[in-house]
């Protein structure tokens, strides 16, 4: 997956450890809304797992979010109220309820990608993220915000691109904002 591919000006990043991978994950799921996908890529200890666990964090997930690679998909209930990037509550139409967390590192053919039927699960009110998602990019990428995470300088540092294309390009400028922080020049 290139980060870039559709994305002519993708939101560059950078993490000084696992904490503050986990804390981009936590600041960028106040972005996501109900049927987003979030495709992740990188090599083996990017920290995709971690940026992963962020995000469940940030969406109010109070189990320990752990790598599906052998269960393939961990569905985890949303209970806190979802709030918005402006602090107030989102319309409960608007609420992300499950966090779905996929790992399709041991998968083989692009049909067992489909069979999992991620696209259909976000459907009912779920967000997804997907460790290895450059294997779903042709079936789940057309509208999904595809991050890589490469190892940066020094040893827990991650350097992490953030590409919005399709129907999720309007919020480019938000994702932006809400990751200022962790801007990279």
């Amino acid at each position: 997956m290139s980060p870039a591919a559709g994305d002519p000006d993708p939101v560059r990043l950078r993490t000084e450890s696992a904490d503050d991978t986990r804390a981009l994950g936590a600041a960028l799921a106040k972005s996501l809304r109900p049927g987003d996908v979030v495709l992740l890529a990188g090599d083996l200890g990017a920290g995709k797992t971690t940026l992963a666990q962020g995000i469940g964090t940030g969406l109010g997930v109070s189990d320990h979010v752990t790598s599906p690679t052998f269960t393939l998909v961990r569905s985890y209930p949303c209970p806190t109220p979802p709030v918005s990037v402006d602090g107030h509550l989102r319309p409960s139409s608007a609420a992300v309820r499950t966090f779905l967390h996929a790992d399709l590192y041991r998968l083989e053919h692009l049909g067992e990608v489909v069979d999992l039927a991620i696209a259909e699960l976000v459907e009912d009110d779920a967000v997804a993220v997907v460790e290895w998602g450059d294997v779903a990019e042709p079936v789940l990428g057309a509208d999904a915000i595809t991050i890589r995470l490469t190892e940066g300088h020094r040893d827990d540092e991650r350097c992490v691109t953030v590409s919005v294309t399709g129907s999720s390009d309007p919020r480019r400028d938000e994702i932006r904002r809400l990751l200022s922080a962790w801007s990279a020049p």
